[in-house]
């Protein structure tokens, strides 16, 4: 494996190296991704492989533009309407396959649906148009554990099972994608992301519900209970956090704590904290400590995916 910067040759030879069915990470606006080829099975299982993941979670395919989704899914009039509003950008659409559709059955695991987005960050739109692939990429860590957000996180987290970390910095938004379904009644969010739901909302002029945790297989990544997960043990709207603790802080009203501390945003700013999320997660759970105590943070905006976040790391595991 080699962390590259981001010449014409390192995208060149990304390209081949997806073409040839090997795993290549790189950088997008949510956080790093592991990506295959996303129409060879024998390259996507790697990915499985790799992450220690289970087949049955979905993965998110990549693609560069609508035209290129509308090979692989079906489009109905207010999905159209997302992609045009939303794409490229941190939004995730769960629609039909379309018949005989040429992307791996495993990318879906076993639905008769596709998750499909069409990245901002530079490096991750000019590694699809130099591949001329659909590329499936879920977050480029072990399955469960923190996402990565730099490329140093990527290799810690996976050693030698990419091929090539392509280097694009810290990732601008550090949370993952916002995933929608559209179903009878309108759309609906699978995973609340780095698309707040009232931007989405400001432009349906509808309300959006939730995936309410309907049993069965998951219909898009980030549904398992427990998620996202530090080695530590996460304590949760926590004030006072106690000795031989580490304390992750939020806004101008944090208590002074003489433990390993990381406040998410000392002005309280949501877009802030959420692009340091999960690298103070990471930072604080390498800390010798019991726990993580977590201060509380608003559910509004990005605070919605932050929390949803913090709730499946402090799952049972």
């Amino acid at each position: 494996m080699k962390v590259v910067a981001r010449s014409e040759n390192d995208f060149s030879r990304a390209a081949l190296e997806l073409a040839a069915g090997e795993l290549v990470a790189f950088p997008t606006e949510t956080v790093y991704g592991l990506g295959a080829n996303a129409l060879d099975s024998a390259a996507v299982a790697r990915i499985f492989a790799a992450k220690s993941r289970p087949r049955f979670n979905p993965l998110i395919v990549h693609v560069h533009d609508f035209g290129v989704a509308t090979e692989y899914a079906e489009f109905s009039s207010l999905a159209e309407e997302l992609a045009d509003a939303f794409w490229p950008g941190p939004l995730t659409l769960v629609l039909p396959r379309i018949e005989n559709c040429a992307l791996s059955p495993l990318v879906s695991a076993g639905l008769d649906t596709v998750a499909l987005r069409s990245p901002a960050h530079k490096v991750a739109r000019h590694l699809l148009e130099t591949a001329q692939l659909p590329i499936a990429a879920p977050s480029a860590n072990r399955s469960g554990r923190i996402s990565p957000t730099s490329a140093a996180d990527v290799q810690a987290e996976l050693g030698d099972f990419p091929a090539m970390i392509l280097d694009g910095g810290r990732c601008p938004i550090g949370l993952e994608s916002t995933v929608l379904r559209i179903t009878e009644d309108g759309p609906q969010i699978l995973r609340s992301g780095a698309l707040p739901r009232e931007e989405i909302e400001e432009v349906l002029g509808r309300k959006l519900t939730s995936f309410g945790g309907e049993e069965g297989a998951p219909l898009s990544p980030g549904q398992l209970a427990s998620h996202y997960a530090p080695e530590s043990a996460i304590r949760l709207n926590v004030t006072d956090p106690g000795s031989g603790e580490a304390f992750m802080a939020f806004g101008p009203d944090a208590p002074p704590f003489e433990g390993p501390s990381i406040n998410l945003s000392e002005s309280g700013d949501l877009q802030e904290a959420a692009a340091n999320f999960f690298s103070a997660l990471r930072e604080l759970d390498e800390a010798d400590v019991t726990s993580i105590a977590v201060m509380p943070i608003p559910f509004t905006g990005l605070g919605e995916a932050i929390n949803d976040r913090l709730q499946r790391a402090a799952a049972e595991r």
